[in-house]
């Protein structure tokens, strides 16, 4: 008779007698153990636009410098109260670029379009409130005050509030250099001899594209078969030139698993059972110094793991600090039941105020990845999710994509 056990009927269903980290413990894990890794240089502000500030950012000069008049027209000192008002013109006139050479009290302006002028008197009726169409010395921003805080991504809109009070260059942190490898003998690049037993590697273009968006720069190593031997060769390699390695495939317990076997054997594996779905086989640990991040190998499961897992953590790693995406709260325009143990990330989009879920939850079906926007989590605890229901949503653009 045989000894095999039996299937379960739910094959999602955690394993007995072994402890699955949750979401929550396994990120403040790597934010507690990951630091800043990359050095600093200075670049103009015109060419750092998504560079990461690596000191805060003081104002050198105010915003405006000086008090100046919002609107073309008159200056003028004192209080105009309701009614017809005629004023004494007097001489002096100040041109964009061009400062009046005298004193004016503080005063208002008179809008060119809301005055007569004739014979060096000036016609106009109040009221006018103090302070009217002027505008105050630093009253955008204050010589000294505090721009940015170092970690801070510079956005296109930060390049124009940095020029406008005169900073020509910021100190930054060098770009987070990650080196992405494949694994599997079953995988094959675009173009080649396609195979009944061989797959396209899809993982690796798509994360590269991914890590390009975050502005790091991507060390291809390029696709390694199902060898320990080969396996420890590329992560020596990967080490010397990369400050982080991104892998996927190989992450899990089977016998061909050689990522996880190797980490766990000489590369101080910290943890990789995760209580996610999709993604629970999650790789961590340090090879040569270098952190590694083993993904599992279907294309949803890596997509997945890299935004929740990797992207805070490779941020951190960059100098941005170990960021949270922030969540939207939006009504489900789907049901499911859920039941307790793992966090679970559905593919999702937005549609007329309602979020949407992927037909399938299968790890294996990339095209969900371009139908969605998004992703909806799903607490740890069961759950009985009907239409209307409040979820919580991640946009795709939250992740930096």
């Amino acid at each position: 008779m045989s000894k095999a056990p039996k299937l379960r009927n739910d094959c999602f269903a955690l394993p007995a007698g072994v402890y699955w980290t949750p979401v929550d413990e396994a990120l403040s894990l790597l934010e507690a153990g990951l630091q800043t890794v990359v050095d600093n240089e200075v670049c103009e502000v015109e060419a750092c636009d998504g560079r990461i500030l690596a000191q805060a950012v003081m104002a050198p000069r105010s915003h405006p410098p000086c008090a100046n008049s919002a609107v073309d027209g008159y200056v003028f000192s004192g209080g105009l109260t309701p009614g017809a008002h005629c004023l004494d013109l007097q001489g002096g006139r100040s041109a964009a670029g061009e400062a009046f050479g005298g004193v004016v009290s503080t005063g208002q302006v008179l809008l060119q379009e809301d005055v007569t002028v004739e014979d060096g008197k000036l016609y106009v009726n109040g009221p006018l409130k103090a302070g009217a169409n002027a505008r105050k010395a630093g009253e955008d921003v204050e010589c000294g005050a505090e721009l940015f805080e170092a970690g801070h991504r510079v956005q296109p809109q930060d390049i124009g509030v940095l020029i406008s009070v005169g900073v020509a260059e910021v100190e930054v942190f060098k770009p987070l250099r990650v080196a992405i490898i494949s694994t599997g003998a079953e995988l094959c690049v675009p173009g080649a001899e396609v195979r009944t037993d061989k797959i396209f590697d899809a993982n690796r273009p798509m994360l590269k594209a991914v890590l390009r968006r975050w502005g790091m720069d991507v060390v291809d190593m390029g696709i390694v078969p199902d060898n320990a031997k080969l396996v420890r060769q590329t992560l020596d390699k990967a080490a010397e030139l990369a400050d982080v390695i991104l892998t996927s495939g190989g992450a899990s317990a089977g016998d061909e698993d050689h990522m996880s076997a190797v980490l766990s054997k000489t590369g101080n594996m910290a943890l990789w059972r995760i209580a996610v779905k999709p993604g629970r086989p999650l790789a961590l640990g340090v090879w040569g110094g270098v952190p590694v991040f083993g993904l599992p190998g279907n294309p949803v499961a890596a997509f997945v793991c890299t935004l929740i897992f990797a992207r805070p953590a490779l941020l951190q790693l960059s100098g941005a600090g170990f960021l949270a995406p922030q969540a939207l709260t939006l009504p489900a325009a789907f049901a499911k039941t859920k039941k307790a143990g793992r966090r679970e990330y559905l593919r999702a989009r937005l549609r007329d105020g309602a979020i949407e879920v992927f037909g399938s939850e299968g790890s294996g079906r990339v095209s969900g990845l371009s139908w969605a926007d998004g992703l909806v989590e799903l607490s740890d605890q069961a759950a009985e999710i009907s239409a209307g229901q409040p979820v919580t949503f991640y946009p795709y653009s939250v992740f930096g994509l």
